[in-house]
């Protein structure tokens, strides 16, 4: 148990120390604020990452974050895809991902 925890936090400090965003449910200024943080504090790149229903509030929190906050940002990649994910039932369902990488010019 304890083993999963530490692998859990070293998953969650690698990524903040990559600039690496996941999307879930909360508002979409909670995730601007996120990457805001992310670029003032020195990072040239975020990756803005989703599944599922939250694929449209990650593409929200880029467009409010180009067109209202940094106007210098520009997006270097945009890879979608499918995951197969175990449901509580047993069995298998497809879960749609997105993955945004902007970049400070």
């Amino acid at each position: 148990m304890a083993e999963e925890k530490q692998k859990k936090s070293e998953s969650a400090s690698k990524q903040a120390s990559e600039g690496v965003v996941l999307i879930g449910k909360k508002p979409v200024m909670n995730y601007v604020i996120a990457c805001l943080t992310f670029f003032n504090s020195g990072a040239q790149k975020v990756v803005v990452k989703a599944r599922g229903r939250a694929i449209s509030r990650a593409v929200d929190t880029v467009e409010l974050l180009r067109r209202a906050f940094m106007k210098d940002l520009q997006l270097s990649n945009i890879s979608i895809g499918t995951e197969e994910v175990a449901r509580s039932d047993g069995q298998k369902t497809n879960v749609s991902t997105i993955e945004i990488t902007i970049t400070r010019q």
